[in-house]
């Protein structure tokens, strides 16, 4: 039985990108319903940098470091919100090794670069899991205004305040985890692009609309137990 986790979530980009809910719903297994808002599913690219992952209950200086980029959407099961991993790459062999065997997600090995220059997060990712799709992403982004609290925004609260994500296990198998933390708060920001793959690594074409673009610093999370749906 794997332990529930703590960790840290930092220097997060939310680029999300508006997807006719038909089109996401082929990309979903059966059980799962894209959520909509205003009629419409949304498909989220989410590079950060995880710190301090560690069991829950050890101390935080015992807790590694894992840069990582994941591809995700936004779902309902008997009517709870959540959200739905089609990918997420990290750095860190034994890392994605472990998250794979032990908490059935969806984890691709990558060689990740996350730094702070001068107000912005330089971010860089290639995945070199054997036998996976190639993908690639790299660009700067910043916050670009003033901070809000996410609840107070229907459309930052719709994307960002979900406490339960799904995966699909290798086996075919639904799993879930329910994570615990304070509401985000968010800045309006920006980003420069320049290599994304990541979207057709997962079938999808890129949308024509703009993205979304948010920052958040970061919050503490607390992971439960991986679970069989």
């Amino acid at each position: 039985m794997v332990l529930p986790l703590e960790m840290g979530w930092r220097h997060l980009l939310f680029e999300n990108w508006p997807v006719d809910p038909d089109v996401m719903d082929a990309h979903l297994p059966a059980v799962l319903e894209p959520d909509v808002h205003d009629g419409t599913a949304w498909l989220s690219a989410v590079p950060f940098t995880n710190v301090a992952v560690r069991p829950k209950g050890l101390p935080e200086p015992l807790g590694i470091r894992l840069p990582e980029l994941n591809l995700r959407t936004y779902v309902t099961h008997r009517g709870v919100p959540s959200v739905y991993f089609f990918s997420l790459d990290a750095q860190g062999v034994a890392s994605v090794v472990g998250a794979r065997l032990f908490h059935h997600l969806p984890y691709f090995y990558a060689r990740i670069g996350l730094r702070w220059e001068q107000g912005r997060v330089r971010f860089t990712s290639r995945r070199h899991h054997p036998g996976a799709r190639p993908a690639r992403y790299e660009g700067t982004y910043w916050p670009s205004g003033e901070p809000f609290s996410a609840p107070s925004d229907p459309l930052a609260a719709f994307l960002v305040e979900r406490y339960r994500f799904y995966t699909q296990a290798p086996d075919g198998s639904i799993r879930y985890t329910d994570v615990d933390h304070d509401p985000w708060t968010l800045y309006p920001a920006e980003a420069d692009i320049g290599t994304d793959t990541l979207l057709a690594s997962a079938g999808f074409a890129r949308p024509d609309a703009d993205p979304v673009y948010y920052y958040s610093p970061g919050l503490d999370v607390v992971a439960s137990r991986s679970k069989r749906l």
